[in-house]
């Protein structure tokens, strides 16, 4: 199953682009900064253009960390291979914003408007977050749909997944790659992009709570959950 949309309903969510500025949550801005963030949330829109693609696969085999799914697209990870094997399903996904958001920040930068460029690079990643939000949504309804449940997402990168398995997640996607494409580095251009896979699986499995964050020691690791 395969599907493209560029249909997306996002909200930016203020204290998440306070947070992405360096702000914590009991932090009084000042009236100048609040305000600029305000202005800007409220035009973003005009800047943002969202797009997504996700497919469905069976998967074929879990043995180790190795995860073999439909169409011979092999992930090498501990911890997505505990998370599959729990799994009947699994979902890959890309989303994007686009990159003229982007291209206004780099341009405020380069005219020495810092401030600006960091508050609305900061609306950038969390609408991106927005869209995939709003993918994982859309994956839950049609698994739901099956009787099924979702897992949380996870992306290359994280825990012990590396980043070069994106190649294998755009593979996997095929030419549904919703405008993205990756660089030799594996980094996605537009830089406003996520990627990831969410495990579908029987409802009783848990698999929606399942989290390696609670097994690992690293607890200064910036994508602890």
């Amino acid at each position: 199953m395969s599907v493209t949309s560029n249909q997306v309903d996002i909200e930016i969510d203020r204290k998440q682009v306070c947070r992405y500025i360096g702000y914590g949550a009991d932090y009084k801005l000042p009236a100048r900064i609040s305000s600029l963030i305000d202005e800007y949330i409220e035009n973003a829109h005009y800047l943002i253009e969202p797009s997504y693609s996700y497919v469905i696969r069976d998967i074929k085999r879990v043995q180790g960390s190795i995860v073999v799914i439909e169409d011979s697209i092999v992930f090498r990870s501990r911890a997505i291979a505990e998370l599959l094997q729990q799994c009947c399903k699994v979902s890959v996904f890309v989303a994007t914003i686009d990159n003229r958001l982007e291209e206004i920040a780099c341009q405020l930068a380069e005219d020495g408007l810092v401030l600006r460029s960091a508050v609305l690079d900061a609306i950038g990643s969390s609408a991106a977050e927005g869209v995939a939000e709003f993918v994982q949504g859309r994956i839950g309804e049609a698994a739901n749909g099956q009787g099924l449940i979702i897992s949380q997402r996870f992306s290359p990168g994280y825990c012990d997944w590396e980043i070069g398995q994106q190649k294998m997640v755009f593979r996997a996607v095929g030419g549904d790659s919703a405008g993205i494409r990756l660089t030799e580095g594996c980094l996605m251009i537009p830089r406003k992009s996520i990627s990831g896979i969410i495990g579908i699986a029987p409802p009783g499995s848990e698999v929606d709570k399942y989290n390696p964050c609670q097994s690992c020691d690293r607890h200064d690791c910036r994508g602890r959950r």
